[in-house]
């Protein structure tokens, strides 16, 4: 059985419909996320249709409504599977049944996202959005997903314990769900849905701005130790160089410097699992990366001056193709905890007391 689970802050009227149209079916459950008063008439109805009502009394955020609607669903449905759905009218009954469907199929371990082909008239922020997000997740993960903001998603019963401690209170939770999927031993697949956007995506309550660093926070705290990196390694540079003469030694020593430095950084507050690997463990891949990385830029910068292309054209492109691949390797490798990398497999997390 599946529990069909609907987040919602401000709805409108659609959202009841939506619960009429699945109720007869399945269980649904909806969180309503702090909307106030005024939306009090819209979630009386909807559970009238058949809904389960559970409310924050101040909205908290998309991921903090998911939390709150899996906790509900185990302490009432505890061997329910969940298939979450957005208020916004978005995602098609039958869609949320095909989900309900495949996730009911697959083996107890694997996660079911609905999948828009992002085809036909789609705002352009939204196709842009999803777009560069998949990208994202891509450089971090090496996985392609199609659709990574998708909120139509089927979850096995077993992964409920794991879903209730991820962190991330708005949209940022559904990505690291994402990103954190295969170290909880969870495999995640792909359901084509339909692509239903309402009056441009007018309803939806995404912040660009603020939602997106929250998303890409990942990322962003990487680069922000790259570029810091960068520029202890330059300053350092040239004040070892002004002191000494050398310019061996102070190529050298600045890297290690500003090496050291982007390690720290890194493993403390990038990577915050990194944390758990021990330091001598974690030095040693980092810096046999370090050296790898070297190698390539050398080896990739040669050949792509070689085709012809200038050399002030071919360092960005090394270093940003390098950026990607040592995002990813010092996630899934370098900073890795080691059962990470012991189990293909890992078991989720016990179900709580």
């Amino acid at each position: 059985m599946s529990v069909v689970l609907i987040p919602a802050f401000e709805p409108d009227v659609g959202l009841p419909r939506l619960v009429r149209s699945l109720a007869p079916e399945s269980p649904v459950v909806v969180v309503d996320d702090g909307s106030g008063p005024s939306y009090a008439p819209v979630f009386a109805e909807a559970a009238a249709a058949g809904a389960l009502l559970v409310t924050h009394a101040r909205n908290r955020g998309k991921g903090a409504a998911l939390r709150t609607g899996f906790a509900e669903i185990a302490r009432q449905w505890p061997t329910a599977s969940v298939v979450t759905a957005d208020a916004d009218g978005q995602h098609a009954p039958a869609d949320i049944r095909r989900v309900a469907t495949r996730l009911a199929g697959e083996d107890g371990r694997t996660i079911v996202l609905g999948s828009r082909a992002f085809t036909g008239d789609v705002p352009l922020r939204s196709r842009l959005g999803n777009r560069v997000t998949s990208l994202a997740f891509r450089a971090t993960t090496g996985e392609r997903r199609p659709d990574t903001q998708t909120g139509l998603r089927g979850y096995p019963a077993a992964a409920l314990p794991w879903l209730l401690d991820l962190p991330g209170d708005r949209f940022e939770y559904e990505f690291t769900m994402l990103l954190k999927a295969k170290d909880a031993g969870l495999t995640v697949v792909d359901e084509p849905i339909a692509t239903v956007y309402l009056d441009g995506n007018a309803s939806s309550h995404f912040r660009p701005v603020a939602d997106s660093a929250r998303i890409y926070a990942p990322l962003l705290r990487f680069a922000a130790s790259a570029l810091l990196a960068f520029a202890v390694d330059t300053l350092a540079l040239l004040a070892l160089q002004l002191l000494t003469g050398w310019l061996l030694f102070s190529v050298i020593a600045a890297r290690l410097m500003s090496a050291g430095m982007n390690f720290a950084i890194n493993r403390s507050l990038v990577f915050g699992a990194g944390r758990s690997v021990p330091l001598r463990t974690a030095a040693a891949r980092y810096f046999s990366l370090a050296g790898l990385l070297l190698i390539a830029s050398y080896g990739l910068l040669t050949a792509l001056t070689d085709v012809g292309l200038p050399l002030l054209a071919a360092k960005p492109l090394t270093d940003l193709t390098l950026f990607a691949v040592s995002f990813a390797v010092q996630r899934a490798v370098v900073f890795a905890p080691a059962s990470r990398a012991g189990a293909s497999r890992p078991a989720l997390m016990p179900a709580r007391e």
